[in-house]
């Protein structure tokens, strides 16, 4: 007798099948892990009750059911961030499961890049992460917008200009891994002189934690101040236990004491320098915890 999957149960695969690309568009256009997940899980409702049999294209219309709730999310975002207390740095994701969420390529996945996207419009956004991470076509991108091709490109050129003016070309995983380590080495220590030979002159740092106190609520700019900053840090995480681990494509550092987790620390350094040129540190307890949940993200059902 042949078994014959119940439609729900079928509608469930399909789903499954799409869900880290989901996931990852979303992530991607609204820099949080918990907002992705609250789109993803929106989109599985709608698509239990969506008329599945007129769908030709189930991956097609998920991703663009996604990118028009997370549009919608990301409008609603902006004002919310308005209020927040201090630097907002992107919730970071573990891509240890997956390193490229769903995509073809990795790109808009480093902190960086996700705090630089913070300045396009939640459409231009939209078409770019569309285009350059899970590489749609212009007429894909377009039936998703509701926007013209010409549109599009103009749209996704447009992005593609403003992130270039600002953005830096990342060192490879090696050297990255050695600038970290370095890093570590010296903050564990408190040696002021060496974090400064390890960062650059113009570093800055930017500490996201919501008003906490002892959280700096503006960014530290130089080697100097931001040596003296991070070496005072050691007695904020008195008895912490230091690991590296991966965290939007990157090698991140992780601090934890009885089993709480305290902070993860993001590095960048561009091909120019041979230091570290940018630090976040991710102090917010729900964006902590948000990280803790996207490692486990494979295991989850729709």
């Amino acid at each position: 007798m042949t078994h014959v999957d119940h439609p729900l149960d079928q509608a469930a695969k399909e789903f499954q099948r799409e869900r880290a690309r989901l996931f990852g568009i979303a992530y991607r256009m609204l820099g949080s892990v918990s907002e992705a997940e609250d789109v993803v899980q929106d989109v599985w409702v709608r698509w239990q009750e969506a008329e599945r049999g007129e769908v030709r294209d189930p991956g097609a219309f998920l991703a663009r059911i996604t990118t028009r709730l997370a549009i919608n999310v990301a409008r609603s975002a902006r004002m919310r961030r308005e209020a927040y207390v201090g630097p907002w740095l992107p919730e970071p994701v573990d891509t240890g499961v997956d390193p490229q969420i769903g995509a073809e390529r990795g790109e808009a996945m480093e902190l960086a890049v996700l705090l630089l996207m913070e300045k396009l419009g939640p459409v231009e956004r939209a078409a770019y992460v569309l285009r350059e991470a899970f590489e749609y076509g212009y007429a894909e991108i377009a039936e998703m917008l509701r926007l013209s091709q010409a549109n599009t490109r103009q749209i996704v050129s447009r992005a593609r200009r403003r992130l270039a003016a600002e953005r830096r070309e990342p060192v490879d995983a090696d050297q990255h891994r050695r600038l970290l380590d370095a890093f570590v080495a010296a903050a564990r220590d408190g040696d002021v002189a060496a974090l400064e030979r390890v960062l650059a002159d113009d570093v800055v740092s930017r500490s996201d934690g919501n008003g906490m106190r002892g959280v700096a609520r503006q960014p530290v700019v130089g080697a100097g101040r931001t040596a003296r900053v991070t070496s005072f840090a050691r007695a904020f995480f008195a008895g912490a236990t230091y690991s590296v681990v991966p965290a939007n494509g990157r090698p991140s550092l992780l601090l934890t004491r009885d089993g709480e987790t305290l902070a993860l620390v993001g590095v960048e350094a561009d091909t120019g320098s041979d230091r570290i040129d940018a630090l976040y540190w991710v102090i917010t307890p729900e964006k902590l915890r948000a990280y803790e949940r996207s490692g486990r993200r494979g295991g989850r059902e729709g």
